[in-house]
């Protein structure tokens, strides 16, 4: 496998580039300075939020491009490169459907900011991890605010408690189960495919220089646009369908592992380029 001619890297977060605990590895962190000599642009593409995507990756948080929401807002340090929202309408829309339905929790997913009722604990718990900044609101249909995304959570099983209840509104909205327990509803262009495609555009990309790593039906449409394309072996069947590559799990270092063959394969062809 050639991986000399990347250009650049976008990975997923929970269940690819995080392990089970949510957390980053040191060694990434040192390749990830190798990549930047080599002038590789590394993305970060989840659906968590921006703030705590950047929370997890601070120590290179200005050297990358950030990807949230399941692709609905692109941003490079302070700066805004695309911002996809639900109309309003679609929202009290997915409200009134889920509104006599126990057991799913919601949340509006804003910029920098997300929205729930605040009825669990249990749940605000847990959305720490993946939001790091929200509001609690009495009654989300009175937010009259830009929401990006609404993402629903369910204790047990997102596919089957939560999908068949959205399902038929796949015609005008992306539905997408983004993990076991979640489900993300979204503008028709608000995925991480077509945010991957705007960055290749923007920076002169093809499919051939790019390398992508997901694990979950969220990352479908991105895996799509990169040649270099990896299913983790913890990976949804649907992802490892898709992916023209596989790697190890997200506990035993399957980024970091083709990483290190990317970097190794980078440096091969600088010493053969530099020799007279």
């Amino acid at each position: 496998m050639d991986l000399s001619k990347v250009r650049m890297v976008v990975t997923d977060m929970d269940g690819t580039l995080l392990n089970t605990n949510h957390e980053v590895s040191s060694k990434f962190f040192t390749l990830f300075q190798q990549l930047k000599e080599k002038d590789i642009i590394f993305v970060a593409a989840s659906g968590r939020q921006y703030n705590s995507i950047v929370e997890k990756l601070d120590a290179i948080k200005d050297d990358i491009i950030v990807v949230a929401e399941n692709g609905a807002y692109i941003r490079k340090q302070q700066k805004e490169m695309l911002a996809t929202p639900l109309e309003n309408g679609t929202i009290k829309e997915v409200l009134d459907i889920l509104k006599d339905t126990s057991g799913i929790h919601t949340v509006l997913c804003g910029k920098e900011n997300a929205y729930i009722d605040g009825e669990s604990e249990l749940f605000r718990t847990k959305l720490k991890e993946y939001y790091s900044e929200f509001s609690i609101i009495d009654d989300l249909s009175t937010f009259k605010g830009e929401i990006l995304k609404i993402a629903l959570y369910h204790s047990v099983n997102s596919e089957k408690h939560i999908y068949p209840l959205v399902k038929h509104l796949e015609s005008k909205l992306k539905v997408k189960v983004s993990g076991e327990n979640w489900l993300d509803l979204s503008n028709m262009n608000a995925h991480k495919g077509y945010a991957l495609e705007q960055l290749q555009r923007k920076y002169g990309i093809s499919k051939e220089e790019t390398m992508v790593f997901g694990d979950y039906n969220n990352d479908l449409e991105m895996l799509t646009m990169g040649h270099f394309s990896f299913a983790m072996a913890n990976a949804h069947p649907n992802v490892i369908e898709t992916a023209n590559f596989m790697t190890s799990s997200n506990d035993d270092f399957g980024v970091e592992r083709v990483l290190e063959q990317l970097v190794l394969s980078k440096t091969k062809n600088a010493s053969y380029t530099n020799t007279p």
